[in-house]
């Protein structure tokens, strides 16, 4: 009774993702109900930071974040026992895939894009590149039954919990009330994790809300005039993006040397003749032909590379790219296009300033809080 019931929800949750996925005309589906106990842990919002956008419904507790926790940095989810959520997403790297223009899955197969970062996630309004998730409970399903990345079995991943050396059905007990692994509830406990990854306190940060004014130098002051001239209007406000979809100039292809190193023949010939095509796979519609979502800045310094297929590896790149390197298309963004000139006009100085203020985004402190690191630096009993 307990696979059938587990392949059930499986295949609930796997038929939510593929009609969120593909169907625009429509509301997304809400999250499945899942029952949680123990007394919730209230979120904490930063003070320059706006209200979440988190469903009210979802319950989080001690119980529920530790289980989380353990999971993301668990390879049993994989089928090779290898690769964890925490694999492609390193907290070292404010939870990105460091050094990878693609992410790396199991037995070293690459995947169709760069990983994004995990932090304030409850502020998005859907997930990923191209928006194909609209609850955060389904994003790690997405990484779980990809060939290229987890490639796991829900069955699969049920029956390693449950003979791992970790007690997972005491942890789901203290969760959930009950000693029962389910699909559901694991994803569950994913998004309750991943919820406490907010990231609010850079040296901007502390500028910002007015708790020391001098932490900005003159360059870097310059840097934030300038940035919210000339780049504001996509990465908006205290989040520095407004999550939406745009065509930012990219070549539809890449060039060769901005590959991976470390490619074999076949994975460059491959990409070379790839076009990703952004928002357009999921709406089908051809006006969002190569739209993709815009990032967040926050600990961009560490995020790199950079753009959805990680084509540009430091920021110098980035701002040379929309200065001098917008390419024309049908669905080009219209503010990098002033009537023949495409672009956003900046100086070299400009240039390196707007850097400079890109870095005080940089939030040490959350990629070391041990509340986030691998468990298996601590002992499991003490989460």
């Amino acid at each position: 009774m307990k696979k059938i019931l587990f392949y059930c929800f499986g295949l609930i949750g796997t038929l939510m993702l593929l009609a969120q996925t593909c169907q625009t005309t429509k509301p997304p589906q809400p999250a499945p109900t899942v029952t949680v106990i123990g007394p919730p842990i209230p979120l904490a919002v930063p003070a320059n930071f706006p209200q979440p956008r988190l469903d009210t419904s979802l319950k989080i507790t001690a119980a529920g974040v530790a289980l989380g926790r353990v999971l993301f940095y668990d390879g049993d989810l994989s089928s090779n026992r290898q690769i964890a959520c925490a694999t492609c997403h390193q907290q070292a790297n404010a939870f990105t895939h460091h050094g990878h223009r693609l992410s790396h899955g199991v037995d070293d197969r690459l995947s169709r894009r760069n990983a994004p970062p995990i932090q304030n996630l409850v502020w998005a309004k859907n997930f990923f590149w191209d928006g194909g998730v609209h609850h955060l409970d389904f994003t790690p399903l997405t990484a779980l039954r990809d060939t290229a990345e987890m490639n796991s079995d829900i069955e699969a991943i049920r029956f390693k919990l449950e003979h791992s050396r970790i007690d997972y059905n005491g942890m789901f007990d203290k969760a959930y009330g009950t000693r029962e692994i389910t699909s559901q509830r694991l994803l569950r406990a994913l998004t309750q994790f991943m919820s406490q990854l907010v990231s609010a306190s850079s040296r901007y940060d502390r500028y910002s809300r007015g708790e020391d004014t001098t932490l900005l130098t003159k360059q870097e002051k310059e840097g934030l005039q300038l940035f919210r001239s000339k780049c504001s209007q996509c990465h908006q406000g205290e989040l520095f993006t407004d999550y939406s979809f745009r065509n930012n100039g990219l070549a539809a292809t890449r060039k060769r040397e901005e590959l991976e190193f470390g490619m074999t023949e076949e994975q460059k010939v491959r990409l070379l003749a790839t076009r990703d095509e952004g928002r357009y796979r999921v709406t089908l519609n051809k006006k969002d032909r190569y739209k993709f979502r815009v990032p967040s800045l926050r600990n961009v310094q560490y995020t790199g590379p950079y753009m959805h297929d990680g084509r540009f590896t430091v920021l110098a790149q980035v701002l040379r790219h929309y200065a001098t390197g917008i390419e024309d298309s049908p669905t080009l963004d219209p503010r990098l296009r002033k009537g023949k000139k495409l672009g956003i006009p900046m100086t070299d100085d400009e240039q390196k300033k707007i850097i400079a203020f890109l870095k005080t985004l940089s939030d040490p402190e959350f990629m070391k809080d041990p509340r986030y690191a691998d468990p298996r630096l601590t002992r499991y009993s003490k989460l």
